[in-house]
């Protein structure tokens, strides 16, 4: 995690005794089956809970057999867990009862807290004073509880049926929401993914996503970490906690919804969560490698992809395919993704033309034409071939299901293959809803396959895969950590801004070129400047109140000569005066004329909960007609901005279009990497904002110039 992200709030809480509980408390047993109580114990009684089991009843002596005593005061002393399966007007004085048990922890289903409006809010407040003065932890309220599939432990209201203890390595869920939390599991277990731990955690009291992704980032039957929050309350804790998963080769596969205005407001009224910036959390999620996912298909699919390969190299993906049609699809479908179908390499092309026809073309995406008909097992060889490929990081097969003759031929020749894939490979079986025979379900099952129905769906999840490879490569060319931070100009102005002379000035120190020039106090005195770096000048009123200049008239360019000048001196400060009577100014700063050149923003700011990303993209008054910009975390290599750079919508502009120049990107990278290296080094920072950063070609004298710069910081 980078050294300038937020502090810790709090370390992950063990969750030991929960997920494993040895002994269980029902507090509101019921002798009904549809009872939230009844639910409970069926389930444990069907996965065969082995623990001890203790039931709290008012109306029942006993449930199935198993006694019940009437109040919590004659629950056995060290309970490591109980479920309130209670009305909300009874649960405060549970927890009392059971810390006078000494019990551990307490899994509440209740609604009606923070989601439910302010009386909500403040019965959640006063659940949670109350769950931390009695020591004891608390899942819920508002949620489904959780289910460990692998030591058979089904914790929830949600009746299932019995199942055998999942042993193989598999996916953790964790998800706010008790419905996505189960239908995650549902989703992933009906595709055969095996899915050791769902854990629904609701409104959050105490208990978080975080404490449940590092239980599973030290349980090692847990490989992929799938993961569904609506918002992150510990952003400090959840980017520590991916970084560990990255390091372990766990990935974490993350949907978060909030892009939208409307998002985070459902958000609020679905959680009670305040929604954070949801832009500044996605790049520093991706910093950690994290995989953000955009839809519920993509967060099932790119899981399903990433447990069978969890460390993906970087590369482009290859697809194959028996169709014309299905390779055009392709190309489109892959270029609206943006995923890279890269050409093969010579070594590569040579193998498949040595494998194909004389009428096929050896290419990506592969069209092997109607060849796999007499040959099945050819279509296997080609794969691997492609896979060979060092520009390769993955790989779709699109084929049909086919009749029951055609279905043995790809399960005995085909599917076999991809045990051998040493990179992501994925079958899409076209046919959508065409039935596929038993044994080929067993063939496909057998090589450990990620199969899917859409071609679709299977680049979108290539996507995210390809991604993450690129950003486990790019952490690892993360610049190191800045130590040293330059003085600010000067004092913190009280409203944090300091005026653009004082900020240009910093910002020279820091190796970044502005227009000559300096600061005048009198109309003599911008003569003399003007003077001394040439006219034609610039002219901006100075204050820290004054950040905005050119709303007030404070900004006067192409003044041509020295009358010129000090008429503009006397204009300038009588449209300051008219607009904000009784305005100090600093002075007015002079500076010489910047050559035209391309206009971009440079800029970075600090989140608050999250901490500081950079900026870049299209200055001037682009940024707010055309929003083209890229976030970037602070410690990005230089190399991996000028792909960013490539990634804006502008890119075209910055190579050069309609026989004009490109302008230096390698310079635009080191200034955005400047301006990263300071917000890093200085928490004081908490904004600046370069715009307009010109841009000239490559081998100019200058080739970046900050025409306008501010730098917002706070006290220490």
């Amino acid at each position: 995690m980078s050294a300038s992200a937020p502090a810790l709030q709090r370390p992950p809480l063990p969750l030991g005794r929960i997920l494993r509980p040895h002994s269980v408390a029902i507090v509101g047993a019921s002798a009904d089956p549809r009872a939230f109580g009844g639910f409970v114990q069926g389930n444990l009684e069907r996965f065969g809970y082995d623990g001890a089991l203790h039931l709290v009843s008012r109306s029942s002596t006993e449930i199935n057999g198993r006694p019940c005593v009437k109040t919590v005061d004659e629950l056995p002393q060290d309970l490591d867990l109980a479920v309130l399966a209670i009305p909300e007007a009874g649960v405060i004085d549970a927890l009392r009862s059971l810390a006078a048990r000494r019990c551990h922890s307490a899994l509440l289903f209740a609604s009606g807290y923070a989601e439910a409006g302010e009386a909500g809010q403040a019965r959640q407040r006063e659940l949670a004073e109350v769950a931390a003065a009695c020591g004891i932890h608390l899942i819920g309220p508002n949620c489904m509880g959780f289910t460990h599939l692998a030591a058979g432990i089904p914790l929830t209201f949600e009746p299932l049926a019995a199942r055998p203890r999942e042993q193989r390595p598999g996916v953790g869920i964790v998800a706010q929401s008790g419905f996505m939390a189960a239908n995650l599991r549902d989703s992933l277990v009906s595709r055969g993914v095996p899915v050791a731990v769902v854990f629904s955690t609701g409104n959050e009291v105490d208990i978080c996503v975080e404490d449940v992704m590092a239980a599973y980032l030290d349980d090692p039957q847990i490989r992929v970490l799938t993961v569904y929050a609506e918002q992150i309350r510990h952003p400090a804790l959840f980017q520590q906690l991916a970084a560990r998963a990255r390091a372990a080769g766990k990935p974490v596969v993350l949907l978060m919804p909030g892009r939208s205005a409307r998002a985070r407001e459902a958000a609020q009224s679905h959680t009670g969560a305040l929604a954070g910036d949801h832009a500044t959390a996605a790049t520093l999620l991706r910093r950690e490698a994290v995989v953000l996912v955009e839809s519920l298909d993509e967060l099932l699919d790119t899981t399903a992809v990433l447990l069978r390969f969890p460390q993906p190299p970087a590369g482009g993906t290859a697809f194959m395919t028996g169709s014309g049609a299905m390779k055009n699809l392709a190309l489109d479908f892959a270029d609206d993704l943006g995923l890279d179908l890269p050409a093969l390499g010579t070594a590569v092309t040579a193998k498949l033309r040595a494998l194909l026809p004389d009428y096929a073309v050896a290419e990506n995406p592969l069209d092997y034409t109607t060849i796999s008909v007499r040959n099945p097992g050819i279509v296997g060889e080609l794969m691997l071939t492609m896979l060979e490929d060092p520009g390769i990081g993955s790989l779709v097969l699109a084929i049909p299901v086919g009749p029951v003759v055609a279905q043995k031929d790809k399960a005995e020749h085909i599917v076999p293959a991809f045990a051998h894939a040493n990179k992501p490979a994925v079958l899409v079986l076209t046919g959508d809803g065409s039935p596929i025979e038993p044994f080929f379900t067993e063939a496909i099952e057998a090589s450990g396959v990620p199969l899917f129905r859409s071609a679709d769906r299977a680049l979108r999840a290539l996507q995210r895969v390809a991604a993450y490879g690129e950003a486990l490569a790019r952490a690892g060319r993360a610049r190191p950590v800045a130590r040293e931070a330059l003085a600010l100009p000067g004092p913190v102005p009280a409203n944090g801004i300091f005026a653009e002379y004082q900020g240009k000035d910093w910002l020279r120190q820091a190796g970044l070129a502005a227009p000559p020039g300096r600061l005048a106090q009198s109309a003599d005195e911008a003569v003399e400047v003007a003077r001394e770096i040439g006219f034609p000048v610039v002219l901006k009123a100075q204050a820290s109140e004054l950040p905005h200049k050119s709303d007030v008239g404070g900004v006067l360019v192409g003044l041509a000569d020295e009358a010129a000048l000090r008429a503009g001196w006397e204009q300038l400060h009588a449209s300051v005066a008219h607009h904000r009577p009784g305005l100090a100014l600093d002075g007015a700063l002079v500076e010489a004329m910047g050559a035209r050149g391309l206009e971009l923003v440079v800029g970075a700011k600090r989140d608050a909960d999250w901490g500081p990303v950079v900026l870049v993209g299209l200055g001037g008054i682009w940024i707010e007609a055309l929003h083209d910009v890229r976030l970037i975390p602070v410690d990005m290599a230089e190399a991996d901005i000028v792909v960013e750079l490539g990634r804006l919508k502008a890119a075209a502009v910055l190579a050069g279009v309609r026989g004009a120049a490109g302008v230096d990107l390698a310079a635009i990278a080191a200034v955005v990497a400047r301006i990263g290296a300071r917000m890093q080094a200085d928490p004081r920072l908490m904004e600046i904002d370069i715009n307009p950063l010109v841009a000239y070609a490559a081998g100019s004298p200058v080739p970046v110039l900050a025409l306008d710069a501010l730098v917002v910081a706070r006290d220490a």
